[in-house]
């Protein structure tokens, strides 16, 4: 009991101090985005909590200056929320598939899934920026979402999720009558809340803070995301640090909502599936 006391004890410390540590990054925007650029410029990102150069400048500049970052804001935004609908609703009902039914070749493609997991991404670039030439998608929104519609370790989680799920639900809608479609969108998809929870805020906080491949695909400034939008902010010519630095605190509030939001579903989704299949 007293060594059960005592490693409890020491957990709490542990991640008491592991979360104090993630909580630095974010006291030090939140502070340097009440300080104006030039503090930034010759302190850099710090620690130090000065009343005397802290004001609301930045954020009355980010509300009212002339730029162009609620338009990639709400570029972001929408990138966001479709990518992440999109590859919730194909990746389930794949993993679905491979959860319900029995066919041909069903662990050869699952094992292909698995596979698409090891591979970086930065290995698909070049094939995949080649892909998006050749039929013509080049800065649209479409050669963003598409790519990643059918996430392999999205298929992956829900699969996992779907296998401790009895097979007896699937029996009994048959039984009583539903089509395959009925059983999937009455019986499973509520049963899935937890996951899709888990997956939504996963696959919201990969595509909010996506860069690199935007940022090849897209070459039309009124079509840039908040990530690209950020990284113009610093050029050869001059440095916009005001608005870089509020604009990246503001950038923390959607994936912060989200996560808030579902934060029950999410917890509830990762453990189980971590421990069913």
């Amino acid at each position: 009991m007293k060594k059960d006391m005592v490693l409890k004890t020491v957990l709490f410390i542990f991640f008491a101090v592991v979360g104090l540590l993630i909580l630095i990054p974010f006291y030090a925007v939140t502070i340097a985005s009440f300080k104006p650029g030039g503090d930034l410029i010759r302190y850099g990102l710090n620690l130090r909590f000065d009343l005397s150069v802290m004001s609301l400048d930045n954020f009355v500049y980010l509300f009212t200056g002339d730029h162009a970052y609620f338009t990639w804001f709400f570029n972001s935004l929408f990138l966001t929320v479709a990518q992440v609908a999109l590859t919730l609703i194909v990746s389930a009902t794949v993993a679905y598939g491979f959860s319900a039914y029995e066919f041909k070749g069903k662990n050869i493609l699952f094992i292909c899934v698995l596979l698409i997991m090891m591979v970086p991404f930065e290995i698909l670039l070049l094939p995949l920026y080649t892909l998006i030439f050749n039929i013509g998608l080049m800065n649209s929104y479409s050669a963003i979402i598409l790519p990643g519609v059918a996430s392999a370790a999205t298929i992956f989680f829900f699969r996992q999720y779907l296998s401790g799920i009895p097979k007896e639900i699937i029996s009994a809608g048959r039984v009583d009558g539903a089509s395959e479609y009925g059983i999937y969108i009455r019986l499973i998809l509520p049963i899935m809340k937890p996951s899709f929870a888990a997956m939504a805020i996963l696959n919201g906080m990969n595509s909010w803070n996506n860069f690199l491949w935007p940022f090849m695909v897209l070459s039309d400034d009124r079509k840039y995301t908040l990530p690209i939008g950020l990284k113009t902010l610093l050029t050869p010519y001059g440095n916009n640090y005001d608005l870089l630095i509020v604009g990246s605190f503001f950038s923390i509030i959607p994936i912060f909502i989200l996560f808030v939001a579902f934060q029950k579903y999410f917890i509830d989704g990762m453990t189980a599936g971590a421990v069913k299949g």
